[in-house]
This record gives structure tokens, sequence and C-alpha cells, in this order.
């Protein structure tokens, strides 16, 4: 199974839910930066299952273990390996997988492509588990790119329909991005925050779930980052945004909402101080003609509901080819948005020091 992203940076993701471990290989990455090592155990600690209200029960610590790539703790210009030991799976959870297909995985379709000797416990390689070393390269990320001045963050902006305010697009800083990562449940207005919360629990009660958006933005970007068409700031990073389990939309700036408007309207006015040229309006997300402009990056991501629920659903046996019922069991998240924040973020990152590594290529 082929899984490689990047132009300058190169990242592939290896391993299964259920296997002994899950990790990641990172080449081009800059030498000579020392990471703060406390700080990348607390963003991974902001994606890992904690048996929480709004979690999975499966308890995993997501320590990384790098085996290659560092010199006294400092980038080497290496290949970057590390690993991360998965001790609490329960195989025997999903053995009726290879019969009975669940609704909303890839079960069937990763039988009909791989056969059946895939590895399907946990979902395997189609896990979101999968999401844990994508976080070890997206934290390495986010602290090179903070030395530089850019700061990625972001919050739930919907949870089942309940919406959170959105960034202000323009005034958007890095002070606000930050006080965001050290929210156990990131938003904007607390009152909808609230709101989201019931929604979540009332899913988790019905024996369901429920899906939702998040928002992010990328503050102090520098002006005419990527190209065009096939090397545009847009493709690059919504390839690695889709690559995240469970993405089914992804927009920038106004996204689909500038289709209801007039160019009149969605066109961003220039303005200057006389020194520097801004816009007084920011609907192309920070980005036009595939390149940067200098405004705040602004996008949002759409996360379907979790499609492993207790509630009983429709599908077959394959072995009997009859219709029949399941309810999955297992350890489950009621939703995926809270734990998937610091997984768009690690995304954008890597895409961005992509995006930047383009001028030393």
């Amino acid at each position: 199974m082929a899984n490689q992203y990047g132009n300058n940076l190169k990242l592939s993701i290896y391993g299964g839910s259920h296997d002994a471990c899950i990790g990641m290989r990172l080449s081009g990455f800059p030498r000579g930066f020392t990471p703060d090592r406390e700080e990348l155990l607390r963003f991974m600690a902001r994606r890992a299952p904690n048996g929480g209200a709004f979690s999975t029960p499966r308890k995993e610590p997501d320590t990384p273990e790098f085996l290659t790539g560092f010199s006294d703790n400092t980038t080497n210009g290496e290949e970057i390996h590390a690993v991360i030991r998965n001790t609490n799976a329960h195989s025997k959870d999903y053995s009726f997988i290879y019969d009975t297909p669940r609704p909303g995985h890839a079960d069937y379709a990763a039988l009909c492509k791989y056969g059946p000797t895939v590895d399907l416990r946990g979902g395997g390689h189609f896990s979101g588990r999968l999401t844990a070393p994508l976080c070890i390269a997206g934290g390495l990320a986010l602290q090179y790119l903070a030395t530089k001045g850019v700061t990625v963050g972001a919050h739930i902006e919907a949870i089942h329909g309940v919406h959170d305010d959105r960034f202000d697009a323009v005034g958007i800083d890095a002070a606000q991005l930050n006080t965001l990562k050290a929210m156990p449940f990131p938003v904007l207005n607390a009152a909808a925050g609230e709101q989201m919360q019931q929604e979540i629990s009332a899913a988790r009660a019905a024996r369901d779930s429920v899906g939702g958006v998040i928002e992010c933005a990328v503050t102090g970007l520098e002006k005419g980052l990527g190209e065009h068409m096939f090397r545009g700031v847009e493709g690059r990073v919504a390839a690695l945004l889709f690559s995240i389990p469970a993405v089914k939309g992804v927009e920038f700036g106004e996204g689909f909402g500038a289709a209801a408007l007039f160019g009149s309207e969605n066109n961003d006015p220039y303005r200057t101080d006389g020194n520097t040229v801004t816009t007084a309006t920011n609907r192309c997300g920070g980005i036009l003609g595939g390149m940067t402009n200098g405004m705040p990056l602004i996008c949002r991501v759409a996360f379907k509901p979790t499609p492993s629920i207790a509630k009983e659903q429709q599908t077959v046996s394959l072995s009997r080819m009859e219709n029949t019922t399941l309810s999955v069991p297992g350890r489950h998240d009621p939703t995926v948005v809270v734990r998937a924040v610091p997984v768009v973020e690690a995304a954008l990152a890597l895409a961005v020091l992509d995006l930047y590594l383009d001028q030393n290529s």
C-alpha cells in the first residue's frame, strides 16, 4: 500500500490499528532544529484517546519513540523515523468484519481490493489511529514554523449543526490560536461549546454518533508561497487534509458560500497604510491564484459522524450473500471531531512547511 505525501518533505505512514506499532518516516525536514520534546508530548496528548466523555474508552499513551533523524536531540538531516507502540488493542472485537462489513467503513472496499488477508482489525491501515504518527510529523512542523513567526491553530466550528463563531478572517492572531490549543474543547463561543457537548452526549446515549466541522487558521505567512495550477496552495493543503480518515469536505475562505455572492461582494478590496498592502476582507482565505497573499490562511474541514456505532444497521453476510443487520461492538468515539482538531493542525503545518521549503528546492 503506497502512502507518501510531499514535494520537499517526504512523509510516509505505516502500520495498522492493532499492529504491534504504527510509525512515520519523514525526510527533507530541516537540519539543525532542536524541538521541545515536552511540547511535542503535550500536542500528541490532545489527539490521544483518553477515555473521556468525548473519546473512545481505548487508552493509549501515544508516546513517540525516535529511531533515527536526531543527534543529541537535534535533527541531523537524515530521515526521521518514529514509532508508537500499540498497547491496548482488542482484536477479538473485529472478527465479524470479514463476513459482515460495517456500513461507513472501508471494510468492503478493502476486501474487494486486497482480498481476505487484508488486516481490518480496528480498521487496520484505514483507521483514524494512523493520525497519531501524522501528529508526530505535524508536531515537529508546528514547532519549526513557530521559529519563522508562523502559527497554526484551530477550533471546533460546528457539531451536528450547532455552530461556533467563526474566526475573524482579517484579525485572527497567534495569541488567540495558542489560547485555543490550551482548551480541552476548543471553541470561541462558550455557550455554543456547551450545546455541542450536549449533542455529543445525546448521540452517545442513543448509541449513535455525530460529525462536525473544524476551522483552522495560519498566521504570519509570507506572501507568494505556492504556484499556479498543480502546485497551488489549496491543492497541496487539501491533499493532506483529505488524507485524514473521516474528512469529507475542505473549503478555503468563503468556500462554498462564495457561489452565492456577486463578484463585487466576494472580491477582497486592497488597502495600504503607506507601507504594507493588505485586504479589507479575506473571503479568499489568504490564497489567490494558488499563492498566499499575506492574509491569514483560513480553511474549514468537514468530518463525517463516526461510522462505528452500537445502533443496529443494515449490512450483508458475504458468506451467505444475504441481507442482515449488525451492531458494531468495541470502543469508539461518539464524534471524531474533538480529537481531530490537533490532527488538522498537524496536516496544515506539514503542508505549509512543504510550501516554505519550495524556496530551497
